[in-house]
């Protein structure tokens, strides 16, 4: 109350609040993230989510490390990730020659006893 009587209201500080929610992150985690992102082939909101953080954060993290050249630009790594989903789809094809393989291996070795 003041002296003429009347009660004054004070204005919520929520700038303060609000600057002691954000979070430091090390420099190896945006990178991490940036690449999750870059190379992994996650949106920048899923990426977020799986973090913790936010996508406008993520964003600003990956054009950072690629002006620095940290990080690959998009047009660099989409050969690689190309040659990594032609590499799986061999790998599976592979796993599964594997597996008929030991099948035929094992029923010929129940045939010869």
């Amino acid at each position: 109350m003041t002296d003429t009587g009347r009660e004054v209201i004070m204005p919520q500080f929520t700038g303060v609040s609000e600057m002691a929610k954000y979070r430091k992150y090390s420099k190896d985690f945006k990178l991490q993230a940036a690449k999750l992102v870059r190379e992994q082939g996650y949106s920048y909101q899923q990426a977020a989510e799986r973090l913790g953080s936010t996508g406008w954060s993520i964003r600003n993290w990956v054009q950072k490390f690629q002006q620095t050249g940290e990080l690959p630009s998009k047009k660099e790594t989409q050969p690689k990730i190309d040659e990594l989903r032609e590499l799986r789809k061999e790998n599976a094809r592979l796993k599964m020659e594997n597996d008929i393989l030991k099948k035929a291996a094992a029923y010929f070795a129940k045939e010869s006893l």
